[in-house]
């Protein structure tokens, strides 16, 4: 009996996910995102704001609240927390200056999220974090300096 129910179980789900797929339902890049390969291969911190949030012009602004640890002892895993009172905020990048390809992660809000986003980043060396909020079509930051004793990034 036992065996039974295992064989219709992996029948129905095999089934089940097959009929997503080919409905339509579930397509890879709608399901994961898409990979933005400019934005995470860009050198710098301009062209990394510019192909992810399709500007590199920021304001420094009190209403998005960056926390990272003034001293990181291992850039690998260096925690960073986001969080904004901005309204219609779409999306929320971090960015570590110093690193070779300086975007860490970028978030798309829709309008039913929060805009709270906490992480962990590596980073290569000591360097402005920056948070970099996108509301209402303009572009907000938040920097930190963050020391690193012990680098994430191959050093």
């Amino acid at each position: 009996m036992n065996l039974l129910r295992r064989k219709f179980l992996k029948t129905a789900t095999f089934v089940g996910a097959a009929v997503t797929v080919g409905a339509g339902a579930l397509v890879p890049q709608r399901a994961i995102g898409a990979y933005m390969k400019a934005a995470f291969e860009a050198k710098d911190v301009n062209g990394a704001l510019s192909a992810s949030l399709g500007s590199d012009q920021h304001s420094a602004s009190d209403a998005i609240k960056l926390k990272a640890p003034d001293i990181a002892e291992n850039g690998a895993v260096v925690p960073v927390t986001v969080s904004s009172t901005m309204s219609n905020v779409d999306a929320i990048s971090i960015v570590a200056e110093a690193n070779a390809s300086p975007l860490t992660s970028t978030y798309q809000l829709s309008a039913a999220c929060e805009p709270y986003v906490s992480t962990r980043i590596k980073m290569g060396k000591t360097s402005n974090v920056i948070a970099v909020v996108k509301a209402d079509g303009k572009l907000y930051s938040s920097t930190k300096e963050v020391k690193v004793t012990i680098g994430g990034c191959g050093g």
